[in-house]
């Protein structure tokens, strides 16, 4: 499924070439989220000190405004302090652009996966449930997923080289017994808690990929007789029949939601906990005077930035295991292949990985 887009000269410009410019949308994108963690040091300090300006409020209301939407930056030559508007403005438009280029990047990528497996699937002589699904969904499925969390992995690694130094460098401002003695002890919390999370997000969702892959089974199995009953309803689409297979998809989808639900309980636990963790660890130093509201909500920031970077994998746990149970169902596919006569165009592979 790799092979078929890189190691294909047809795609090789789009698989190449449209990498790279992603990388380099994601590395400039992440350089716009280093601007605005440090404007939001400025704005927040501005915002505790408003009563430094009860007698001056213009010149209060002013600097207010500036931080938020001035284009002085602009028009001075790029010097000074950049505002929001400066900062967001060029993000959004990257942004917007970069997710219809990874739409389209998608697109050909399945089409390179597609019309790979076409020849394969004309040529497997004991049929799999829902073979064809396989292709017409679970391509784009799989080149989908697989893009989406490659991109995510290398937003993450470039946000981790981008706001380690910052977060190691705001642990100077922590001032809690312990944690003060621990040198860049921000990063090795966010560090811990991640690997923590991911390990215990395994073992809660353990059985998950297994369950949907039983799900895509059943459902394919009731799409597939709705499918012949629309030529023959005489031979299938029985209510008999479409009832007894709705059964099974009922009682898959039910223990679906369960195993789900208590995932999820999990999840939602742990996002919370973390988005109070580093109020947790710095709000006694804003309290003894060692660090004003900007520098708390600087380290908020990347506090989240390099925790939500470690624990990629956990946050798109069930992303992942929608892939493993694509992954085992295209495996299946695949070995029930059998070799014909090298006049074929393809060399057939029986095996139950694929790559």
């Amino acid at each position: 499924m790799f092979h078929s887009f890189y190691k294909s000269k047809k795609w090789a410009l789009w698989a190449y070439g449209g990498g790279l410019l992603l990388i380099t949308s994601l590395w400039i994108q992440v350089q716009f989220t280093v601007a605005i963690n440090v404007w939001y040091k400025g704005f927040y300090d501005l915002l505790q000190n408003a009563k430094d300006y009860y007698d001056k409020s213009d010149e209060g209301i002013t600097l207010f405004y500036d931080k938020l939407v001035s284009v002085d930056y602009i028009l001075n030559s790029f010097e000074g302090e950049p505002s929001w508007l400066v900062l967001a403005t060029p993000y959004i438009i990257l942004a917007t652009a970069t997710g219809w280029f990874t739409r389209v990047y998608t697109l050909q990528w399945r089409e390179a996966i597609t019309f790979d497996f076409i020849p394969r699937w004309r040529s497997v002589e004991e049929e799999i449930e829902g073979a064809s699904q396989r292709i017409q969904e679970d391509c784009y499925k799989f080149a989908d997923i697989v893009q989406s969390l490659g991109l995510q992995i290398v937003r993450a690694f470039m946000t981790l080289i981008a706001f380690v130094p910052i977060l190691w460098t705001l642990s100077e401002k922590v001032d809690i017994p312990i944690l003060r003695d621990i040198e860049g002890s921000l990063v090795w919390l966010a560090l811990c808690v991640s690997l923590g999370g991911l390990v215990v997000s395994w073992f809660v969702g353990i059985k998950l990929p297994g369950l949907e892959y039983n799900n895509q089974k059943v459902e394919a199995a009731f799409r597939k007789d709705l499918v012949l009953g629309e030529d023959n309803k005489t031979q299938y689409a029985q209510p008999e029949t479409l009832f007894e297979l709705f059964t099974g998809i009922r009682f898959n989808y039910r223990r679906l939601f369960w195993h789900y639900g208590y995932f999820d309980l999990w999840a939602h636990f742990y996002d919370q906990f973390m988005s109070i963790a580093p109020y947790l660890i710095m709000g006694p130093s804003l309290f003894t005077g060692k660090i004003l509201l900007g520098i708390m909500i600087q380290v908020s920031n990347a506090f989240g930035k390099v925790h939500g970077s470690f624990s990629l994998f956990l946050h798109n746990w069930t992303r992942i295991t929608e892939l493993r149970s694509i992954y085992r169902l295209f495996s299946a596919l695949l070995s029930r292949k059998r070799c014909r006569p090298p006049s074929n165009l393809l060399i057939c592979m029986v095996s139950d990985n694929f790559t």
